[in-house]
């Protein structure tokens, strides 16, 4: 599957877990874990919520679609 989001990334820069993340999602670590891993995709408005709680732009959490 083609990688679509960060999430993972900035979880290592921040140093916190997808444990802490799935806790404060009030979601299952399965659940984080599939999407941390890009064989899911949050909403959007799920996707604006991580960035609130990674206190991050919405932007940083999402891979560019621009070339290298």
């Amino acid at each position: 599957m083609e990688r679509v989001n960060r999430i993972k990334e900035v979880l290592v820069i921040q140093g916190k877990t997808q444990v802490w993340l799935a806790e404060q999602l009030g979601k299952s670590k399965n659940a984080v874990a599939l999407m941390c891993n890009n064989k899911t995709q949050p909403h959007l408005l799920e996707l604006k919520r991580i960035a609130n709680l990674l206190e991050v732009d919405i932007r940083e959490l999402l891979v560019s679609t621009l070339p290298k």
